[in-house]
């Protein structure tokens, strides 16, 4: 069977005056995925978000959510998502019960307590149903924000940054909840961050941008695979290097590019075969280095 793509984007960008935020960004989260959204502070990671959620409107490309325009059906759309971008806000006297019936109601809800209760016990806080949410720690407030998210059953999740400023049991508990909206509710998950050791315990795939293009997307799986390496190659044209691989047999290693170098994925025994036939077709080779761990290309290739 096919998977279902629950978002397509295709050649995003977003411009704020001559500073572009996002530029031909493209990706495809399938149904039932907890997709890993990487990139380091700036990448433009929270403006993608926010075009996601209609929030600004892009300047050029297309979003598709549940195959419907984002353009053009807004308002179905948007029914069917839950979001939390930035920290979750509550009014700290009233209890967690209350504050769900209020932001419920402000979004033309109109919530029952078996409702309620049943988002609250989603995000393992039933039974703090009632006490107010100046006692709860700061990951029981991102708690809370998720299950502020959940309120009308939604069949997309999108999370920014939910463990940011988390201690190490907080993101944790953030951790085990989104698999069990995995795993018991059947929710597929949009999950930015710019910490990939947690996205790799979770995530089944995964991009990763920088300067707000993607530099590579993938299975978490295959991208871990610790029988193949992370090749980047200095090179003097990486575009024309992007071409020539694309039309060879090589193809299937391509990773992306970035600035002056090309990103593969290779066996030990086909880098040879990777200079080699780079250097034929004219193209100037710098340098090669290479890496097992996928944080350690992550670091190199967003830190360049």
């Amino acid at each position: 069977m096919d998977k279902y793509p629950v978002i397509e984007i295709k050649s995003l960008c977003k411009m704020f005056g001559q500073f572009r935020a996002v530029g031909n960004l493209d990706l495809t989260v399938y149904k039932g995925d907890i997709y890993g959204f990487l990139g380091p502070n700036g990448a433009g990671k929270s403006t993608t978000i926010r075009m996601l959620l209609s929030l600004i409107t892009p300047t050029s490309g297309e979003i598709s959510i549940f195959g419907q325009s984002l353009a053009i059906d807004r308002n179905d759309i948007l029914r069917r998502i839950g979001a939390i971008v930035e920290k979750p806000d509550f009014y700290l006297y009233l209890t967690a019960e209350q504050n769900l019936r209020i932001l419920g109601k402000l979004s033309g809800m109109d919530i029952t307590t078996k409702h309620l209760h049943q988002s609250l016990d989603q995000v393992g806080l039933l039974d703090r149903a009632k006490s107010k949410v100046k006692t709860f720690s700061y990951g029981m407030k991102q708690r809370l924000g998720i299950a502020q998210a959940l309120l009308h059953d939604p069949e997309l999740i999108v999370l920014d940054e939910p463990t940011n400023g988390l201690d190490p049991v907080g993101v944790k508990e953030i951790r085990e909840l989104i698999l069990r909206l995995k795993s018991d509710h059947n929710k597929t998950i949009f999950l930015s961050s710019h910490t990939l050791p947690e996205v790799e315990l979770i995530a089944n795939r995964m991009v990763i941008i920088n300067k707000g293009s993607a530099i590579i997307e993938g299975s978490v799986n295959d991208l871990l695979n610790s029988g193949m390496l992370t090749v980047s190659f200095s090179v003097d044209d990486a575009r024309k290097s992007q071409t020539l691989i694309q039309n060879s047999a090589l193809a299937q290693s391509f990773l992306g590019i970035n600035e002056h170098q090309l990103h593969m994925k290779l066996s030990k025994e086909r880098i040879a075969d990777c200079t080699s036939y780079l250097v034929d077709n004219e193209i100037a080779i710098d340098g090669i280095t290479s890496t097992r761990s996928l944080e350690e290309y992550f670091l190199s290739i967003t830190r360049s």
